[in-house]
């Protein structure tokens, strides 16, 4: 028997709920020999916080001497049995496995020669593959249902029910091919985007243009299926958020968060998709200043009861990532703060293999600076820059430098500024980053360090002010100064208050604005 490695054993018992847990103990009594083994095995690594697995093998084994072997080949009986316990936990749950389920007893039914009982749970198989669009189960149903008749030599029922029988399958089929049509459309679309996220041109929107112009994207009636639709809504959306048309990101997303929420019952098999649709609305919302929509739909996020362990990770990690964006944007970092240590304290729940901390870095540096925590900020900050480097990361390269000397200042390390200034401006000419907003930041703080008066560095902070107008339509300039409001920083320095009250009156005349202006 080949050898289970004993950190994915350990791993996947620690992932299990309580529910999982309880069903396992049931599944396995009555198990021959290694009973008090396996589930001394199993309870051991179930109560372990930090996987040792020396203790493991002396708890199991009472300490006697014991063949390495052995006790591997015990770990993989377990990884195998705890694998078994698990489908037949989802077979009571998941529609595949009672669809699957059904037709195996089809099976075993129809070779005893207990035809009507075939037909019974074949009925019973058609309306929950027909509720659940399974198109593939129905073509196996249509199939069974014919091969009965057949074997039964019912030519009265082949004669009444062969035409609605080969209308059914014509359809079916036509559905799944259907389907398949526009989950080939959504992925294209996707990848386009998506290998090609950082160099965005005319070339990547003509071949999307060229894309989403296919008939079936015409119009939602072309989807024959409550999935088809779905997928036309969730390829639309995801083009026009590319395309920067906020407008039709917002309406399509709407749409597609309606029609998701009609069918209850495909939410309660599946959550990844609906997941998804509210994470991009909640964008579309903000894109639009729609912020009572933001706070509501973030509401619904918060609440969603997960189905799996990805379901909870990406409810957790879209989330946060929308809530910290809207409390940094309108200035309410105490309650950011509040969020973050409650983010941290479910993120220890998950397995740190599949967890992946770094991505909220930049947020959390955020947060403290807008909480007058710059040493708090500069941890966060460091603790990015020591991530093993991606194509994703090197894009905010500049962001991460510039944000380094903002703290730096305002930790009043005033000795360390002009070296930490030659070596971010070297860095990012050796990347080929230094744009013109960044090169006129560096610019002013060096002029800012040659101005140790208060007169004349609000001097220079008005002039980087007025260098920010020219430079913040640029696309390079986006991904910072969505990340950091750099002028209200600016703004604050001008009028004496922090950068929290800064972003507070700013928002707060935006507010003032959109009541005036709904529309």
């Amino acid at each position: 028997m080949a050898k289970t490695p004993s950190e994915k054993l350990y791993r996947l018992i620690r992932a299990l709920t309580p529910p999982e847990k309880r069903y396992f103990r049931l599944f396995v009594r009555g198990k021959p020999e290694r009973d008090s083994k396996y589930l001394l095995l199993f309870d051991t690594m179930a109560g372990m916080e930090a996987f040792d697995d020396e203790a493991c093998c002396n708890i199991v084994y009472k300490n006697q001497p014991v063949e390495s072997r052995k006790y591997s080949e015990l770990k993989a009986y377990l990884y195998d049995l705890v694998l078994k316990s698990l489908q037949s936990y989802d077979e009571q749950s998941s529609v595949d496995y009672k669809l699957n389920h059904l037709l195996q007893s089809v099976s075993v039914l129809f070779k005893r020669g207990f035809y009507d009982d075939c037909r019974e749970l074949l009925n019973k198989a058609g309306k929950i593959a027909r509720l659940y669009e399974s198109f593939t189960h129905l073509l196996e149903i249509i199939r069974w249902e014919k091969h009965l008749a057949y074997t039964r030599m019912d030519v009265d029922f082949l004669h009444k029910q062969f035409e609605q029988l080969e209308f059914a399958e014509t359809q079916t089929l036509e559905q799944l091919r259907n389907n398949a049509m526009y989950r080939k459309l959504f992925f294209q679309v996707y990848t386009t985007i998506k290998r090609e996220a950082l160099h965005r041109g005319e070339d990547q929107m003509a071949r999307l243009q060229k894309l989403v112009q296919h008939e079936l994207l015409n119009d939602p009636d072309h989807a024959l299926s409550h999935k088809a639709r779905v997928l036309y809504y969730r390829t639309l959306n995801l083009y026009h958020y590319a395309a920067l048309e906020p407008e039709q990101f917002y309406e399509s997303g709407k749409k597609l968060v309606e029609l998701l929420e009609s069918h209850p019952h495909f939410l309660r098999e599946s959550l990844s998709d609906y997941i998804a649709a509210l994470s991009n609305f909640i964008l579309s919302c903000g894109l639009l200043e729609r912020y009572e929509e933001v706070q509501a739909t973030l509401k619904k996020l918060r609440l969603l009861t997960p189905i799996t362990e990805d379901d909870r990770r990406k409810i957790h990690r879209q989330y946060y990532t929308n809530k910290f964006v809207l409390c940094i944007f309108t200035g309410a970092f105490e309650e950011a703060r509040q969020e973050m240590e409650r983010c941290q304290l479910e993120a220890a729940q998950f397995d740190p293999h599949d967890y992946e901390t770094a991505s909220f870095y930049f947020q959390y540096c955020c947060i403290c600076f807008g909480c007058g925590d710059f040493g708090g900020a500069l941890d966060y900050l460091n603790q990015w820059l020591n991530q093993p480097r991606t194509v994703e990361r090197e894009d905010l390269q500049s962001l991460a430098r510039i944000l380094s000397l903002i703290l730096h200042f305002e930790m009043g390390n005033t000795v360390l500024l002009e070296s930490l200034l030659r070596s971010a401006t070297r860095f990012l000419q050796k990347k080929n980053r230094l744009y013109d907003l960044e090169r006129r930041f560096f610019h002013f703080m060096s002029e800012l360090m040659r101005a140790p008066a208060t007169r004349d560095q609000k001097r220079v902070f008005q002039k980087m002010k007025d260098d920010l107008n020219l430079f913040s339509s640029l696309p390079d300039a986006r991904v910072l100064l969505q990340t950091l409001d750099l002028a209200a920083w600016l703004d604050g320095k001008l009028s004496g208050q922090s950068f929290a009250e800064s972003v507070q009156a700013k928002w707060a005349i935006r507010q003032q604005n959109i009541r005036r202006d709904p529309d």
